[in-house]
């Protein structure tokens, strides 16, 4: 494991999903660890590390993402809350979620409004 690329990726999910990001980690210790391990050294050690787009940025593509593909409530739930946490405004967020109905549909932008519809009430 190469530790220097596990420890930024550690650092990144701290800041930008917080406790959530650390709940999905958690959960998959007893059954697959390594896939914990992928997530943080990749996605949030090499991905997230990365120059040329800020963190507000890429948190708008992850939830237009993961908004278009669907089925991905929990996951949605994490980056709603992680857009909140690099600086994102509600308001932000729905505007990215209105722009995805002409490429996804109606039924899929719903089930995200209401996904943040839910967390803004949370967090407020």
């Amino acid at each position: 494991m190469d530790q220097q690329r596990y420890q930024q990726g550690l650092e990144n999910l701290n800041e930008i999903d917080g406790e959530g990001g650390r709940k999905v980690i958690d959960s998959l210790k007893d059954i697959a660890p390594d896939l914990g391990r992928y997530i943080i050294e990749f996605a949030f050690g090499d991905i997230y590390a990365r120059e040329g787009l800020s963190l507000k940025e890429r948190e708008l593509i992850t939830i237009s993402s993961l908004t278009t593909q669907g089925d991905c409530e929990p996951q949605l739930k994490v980056h709603i809350n992680a857009g909140l946490n690099v600086g994102l405004t509600p308001l932000e967020i729905v505007e990215t979620l209105i722009q995805c109905i002409p490429y996804t549909g109606f039924p899929r932008v719903l089930n995200a409004v209401n996904i943040a519809k839910s967390i803004f009430q949370e967090r407020e």
